[in-house]
């Protein structure tokens, strides 16, 4: 198994593909790196030879932010934007969606489940009130 930057690429995908696992690569990166390299496309990852392999780390090293170099500037880009009070980094800090998407029906990736609120009746109130209240009791007592 090929490894590159921290990454294992899988045997049996095609090179093209297993370069697109690196964050931050994507299919144009991956097309231009493989042009700039004279690497077949269509080569799996067992086929490509050690010097192709240094080649490729070589051009991604030099053209590229890729893993944890990307990952870092990315954190630091939301923590400025927090820091400095802007709209964006407060839908970051409320976890909202942060490019003026609508929210009211949609987001639910970034704002989570559902949570159902609804009218209680005025026995389930008043029995709930009541639990409320012995628990109250109970922690004072056990004090």
């Amino acid at each position: 198994m090929a490894r590159m930057m921290g990454v294992t690429l899988p045997d049996e995908k095609r090179i093209d593909y297993a370069l697109t696992i690196l964050y931050g690569i994507g299919w144009t990166n991956v097309k231009s790196v493989l042009k700039q390299t004279n690497v077949d496309p269509s080569k799996k990852v067992k086929e490509v030879s050690e010097e192709d392999f240094k080649k490729i780390l070589e051009v991604v090293e030099k053209n590229y932010k890729v893993e944890g170099y990307l990952r870092e500037a990315v954190n630091e880009n939301i923590k400025r934007l927090r820091e400095i009070g802007s709209y964006r980094g407060i839908r970051h800090v409320r976890g909202l969606p942060v490019n003026g998407q609508r929210t009211k029906a949609n987001a639910r990736t970034k704002r989570g489940k559902r949570k159902t609120v609804g009218a209680l009746k005025k026995e389930m109130w008043a029995k709930l009130e009541q639990t409320k209240t012995a628990e109250a009791v109970k922690a004072k007592t056990t004090k």
